[in-house]
């Protein structure tokens, strides 16, 4: 729909929610941003991983997100994932400072959203704690943080990207029931709209939960929109689809790494990349409405996903 008729509407901002866009249809996520970052040149090898452009090179990420946005990407996921105000403290960055990084992480998808002439929806990352470790944490899971603790943490994270008006919240990559309950109960302050979205390995959590116990927590819960799983392996994310369906009762989200494996110690991806786009379809089948991909997904895999969602061939 044109931005000329809506006048009032702020460009890049859709003309109707998420859920509604869901209710009727498949919608295209983007890929992962630190691939595409990494493709244009970018060293993410510090703490703060694609976070740390958010003060040194935001241009890159508005880059990144714009690459999507040309793939067909119609939900942008913000450079959030790995940024925390303790981390930004660590590298000399105050409060206040950090807040406005945070903000800046929604304004950079917003821009790119607003570079075309249709909906795009701007999801503003809030990772598991696990993800600030830089260690590999979030794919364990049971930090040894208590439920308190956890809140501590994610709360000023929550708060500073919920006040930059993004469309939705999208807890992601979390690895475990326990962390999954305090950000839902955290987010649920924000009255923002949220995804719930698991790292999983075979049919169970990182943290080694059933996931029928996991989506349970989005199931009768309003404010979650779509629940599922992403920064996983395509393959575990088929049986994971059905049971989040079920389970959640809600649409589901999947996003998926490419197929390598990150090696936390020698800090690379190992292995060859097994996503086929022609997955889609029996997601959609099982219930998938917002589908994407993760780490190692890059723009012409999501133009793929979204020719097979539509019923074209892949190129």
């Amino acid at each position: 729909m044109s931005p000329a008729r809506h006048p009032h509407r702020p460009s890049g901002t859709p003309s109707r929610t998420l859920a509604a866009t869901l209710a009727e249809g498949p919608v295209l996520l983007d890929g992962g941003l630190s691939n595409q970052l990494e493709a244009q040149g970018c060293d993410l090898s510090d703490a703060l991983w694609s976070a740390r452009l958010l003060a040194d090179g935001p241009e890159q990420i508005e880059a990144a997100h714009t690459a999507y946005v040309r793939a067909g990407a119609q939900v942008l996921i913000t450079a959030s994932y790995q940024a925390s105000f303790e981390g930004f403290r660590q590298r000399g960055i105050g409060r206040a400072e950090a807040a406005g990084l945070f903000a800046r992480s929604v304004e950079l998808a917003r821009r790119a959203a607003g570079a075309v002439d249709r909906d795009i929806w701007v999801a503003a990352s809030v990772g598991p704690y696990g993800a600030v470790t830089a260690d590999g944490a979030e794919y364990r899971g049971r930090y040894g943080l208590t439920a308190r603790e956890l809140e501590r943490f994610h709360r000023p994270r929550i708060e500073a990207l919920a006040a930059a008006g993004p469309d939705v919240l999208a807890l992601e990559t979390v690895p475990d029931v326990d962390e999954a309950q305090v950000l839902l109960r955290v987010a649920g302050e924000c009255g923002l709209p949220v995804w719930l979205s698991y790292t999983v390995a075979g049919d169970r959590t990182r943290a080694g939960q059933r996931l029928e116990e996991a989506f349970s927590l989005a199931d009768g819960n309003e404010q979650v929109v779509v629940a599922g799983v992403n920064c996983c392996d395509p393959a575990d994310a088929d049986g994971a689809v059905r049971v989040a369906a079920e389970a959640s009762g809600k649409p589901v989200v999947v996003y998926p790494n490419s197929g390598e494996h990150w090696d936390a110690t020698g800090r690379r991806w190992t292995g060859g990349a097994t996503l086929d786009p022609g997955r889609v379809l029996a997601w959609q089948d099982a219930g998938a409405r917002l589908i994407g991909g993760c780490c190692r997904v890059g723009p012409a895999t999501i133009a793929d996903l979204g020719r097979v969602s539509k019923g074209a061939p892949s190129a």
